[in-house]
């Protein structure tokens, strides 16, 4: 599923849905050219030990073998065969991992993969995310969201607030004394609320985040059924119905929720943009986790890794959940970068295992030549691509290096899955090799004619000084 662009192509009408999401989840197995596909919902990419273990034996026993990460931070299961949901099913719900079967697809919620694991100020936001998971679950009106539909809570540092939420919610520090802050086991005060591509925000106190997070979501539905469209997400709504910071307002009110309208630049803009040292011109800065070790309070450690093309073997899956038992504290969070960490290390230990980790084929150094490429399935995973994309980038990879910060990613049609938000390096197969671009900014410039397979690893990097990238 490529994700939606955070502002809308000029000139673009919002689509008109004449049916439900085709999404696929861990009960809608989806049909793919190499057998059945099912999507894990993982909220803020929190997994224990054991349902790593669960979801490592169904990729063995049922699939291909591998996992798949996505841009949300889900797993994907591929290769599996017909008639094999109900065992699948058996296998997750042991696990834990379909705590509400009937809105398992919904539960589609993005939250800053460090929180509380390093030395940035605002504490571990997580706790929103499972108060909001838990009521998302709930919730008898919930599965008439889309399974597209994404919340994001940020903590403060920007890391997801520009992934393209439907409502995304972005931690302040509190101050001494403010009861706004008064949230159990969280230090942060309240959050600054937003819809869609609104650039207005809405401040909210800390112990109303999740259930106006909510709230938010049903003025959605409202809004998306008086459209007439089938929106399925907030920046799908037609004008006429557009879900504004004011319209939210309105409804968290009459919930009993006390929200301040605040104006600014949306969730990417000034604060946000300061704290990272200022924005790039034309460019919009992401700041992910890099691979290698993450220094944490009170002396712990946490290992950052990242699949290889967004896949990882059962072998390496289990590599890392014996990492988390044995060393760490039990438990893995995946990230929309497609990486995996594993918190709670000693000092003693984080550096050998990081070590074990990179003899396993993992991605444990920002200076690795698989660092920040992507790839769609390609083929023969996917029916409608036109080349085997991941085997062309592996070739590529080594190559070629499109500049600090500037992700790669190779798709095989011009749905571009999985690609990265922000401004990448798009490398997209047509019927006569790979035509070369960059995306996300208006700096954008393209190659008008496809270059052969040997020639793309030239092709990105005169296309990334072409558009004046760093």
């Amino acid at each position: 599923m490529p994700p939606s662009p955070s502002i809308p192509p000029q000139g673009v009408e919002p689509p008109i849905r004449d049916r439900g999401d085709a999404c696929p989840g861990a009960l809608r197995l989806h049909s793919a050219a190499d057998g059945r596909l099912a999507r894990v919902r993982l909220p803020s990419g929190d997994l224990t030990a054991r349902q790593a273990t669960a979801l490592a034996d169904a990729a063995e026993r049922l699939g291909d073998g591998h996992l798949s990460l996505t841009s949300r931070g889900n797993a994907e299961l591929r290769g599996l065969p017909d008639g094999c949901g109900q065992e699948l099913a058996g296998v997750l719900r042991a696990a834990g991992l379909l705590p509400a079967e009937h809105h398992e697809r919904i539960r589609n919620i993005l939250t800053s993969p460090l929180a509380g694991l390093d030395h940035h100020a605002p504490a571990d936001v997580r706790l929103w995310a499972r108060q909001l998971d838990a009521a998302l679950c709930a919730s008898a009106w919930t599965p008439a969201l889309s399974g597209r539909f994404l919340f994001v809570l940020d903590d403060g540092r920007g890391d997801v607030a520009a992934l393209g939420g439907d409502v995304t919610l972005v931690a302040e520090s509190g101050t001494a004394g403010d009861p706004r802050g008064a949230v159990a086991g969280a230090a942060c005060g309240g959050a600054l609320l937003y819809v869609g591509d609104d650039p207005a925000a809405l401040r909210i106190a800390g112990n109303d985040v999740p259930r106006a997070a909510l709230t938010a979501a049903a003025a959605f539905l409202a809004a998306a059924e008086a459209g007439g469209t089938g929106a399925w997400r907030v920046r799908e709504l037609p004008a006429t119905h557009a879900l504004t910071a004011h319209d939210t307002a309105a409804r968290l009110r009459a919930a009993g929720i006390e929200a301040e309208y605040v104006a600014g630049a949306g969730p990417t803009g000034p604060a946000l943009a300061a704290d990272a040292g200022g924005p790039v011109p034309g460019i919009v800065p992401i700041p992910v986790p890099l691979p290698g070790i993450v220094e944490g309070p009170g002396g712990r450690r946490a290992l950052s890794v990242l699949a290889p093309l967004g896949r990882l073997t059962v072998a390496q899956w289990r590599l890392l959940t014996a990492v988390a038992a044995t060393d760490g504290t039990g438990e893995l969070r995946t990230t929309p970068w497609r990486g995996v960490l594993v918190p709670g290390l000693s000092d003693a230990t984080a550096a050998p295992r990081l070590r074990e980790l990179a003899a396993a084929g993992l991605i444990t150094a920002p200076d690795s030549p698989w660092h920040r490429i992507g790839a769609c399935t390609g083929r023969p995973g996917c029916a409608k691509s036109r080349a085997d994309v991941r085997a062309d980038a592996a070739a590529a990879i080594g190559t070629t290096a499109a500049g600090p910060g500037l992700p790669v990613h190779w798709s095989g049609c011009e749905r571009r899955c999985g690609h990265p938000h922000g401004t990448w390096v798009d490398v997209l197969a047509t019927g006569e090799g790979y035509r070369v671009s960059v995306a996300g900014t208006e700096a954008a410039t393209s190659a008008p004619v496809p270059v052969p397979v040997l020639q793309v690893p030239t092709a990105i990097v005169a296309t990334a000084a072409a558009a004046g990238t760093p």
